[in-house]
């Protein structure tokens, strides 16, 4: 059993950062990775972020290169999204995920996601 617990979002003002955190429990994520999504309604679900547990390897959303940064704390089983110069249409439901593959990026779990709005 997988459990995975998203915390961080929140509003913010364009330009503006947030760090989100996702806290695994269980260990089926280790065997691959853990990263994030997006979904604004709408609009078709984003990869985001991912990262693979064993070495560290990472890999980004075109939308966001340069601007987010995943990383882990590997004693925690936690994983962080910096997000810096937010934009408008970084708004969304941000979801942290067991990535069963990064390349592509596909995901077994997901969390219950956490609400990001970027305002003007």
């Amino acid at each position: 059993q997988v459990q995975l617990v998203e915390s961080g979002g929140g509003l913010v003002q364009a330009g503006g950062s947030l760090r989100l955190s996702c806290a695994a429990s269980g260990r089926t994520f280790s065997r691959y990775g853990l990263g994030w999504f997006r979904q604004d309604p709408g609009k078709e679900r984003e990869f985001v972020a991912g990262l693979r547990w064993i070495d560290g390897y990472t890999k980004y959303g075109d939308s966001v290169k340069g601007r987010f940064t995943i990383s882990r704390d590997y004693a925690k089983n936690t994983v962080y999204l910096q997000m810096n110069s937010l934009k408008i249409e970084d708004t969304a439901v941000y979801y942290c995920t067991v990535l069963k593959t990064i390349i592509p990026p596909g995901a077994d779990y997901w969390g219950q996601g956490t609400q990001v709005t970027v305002s003007s």
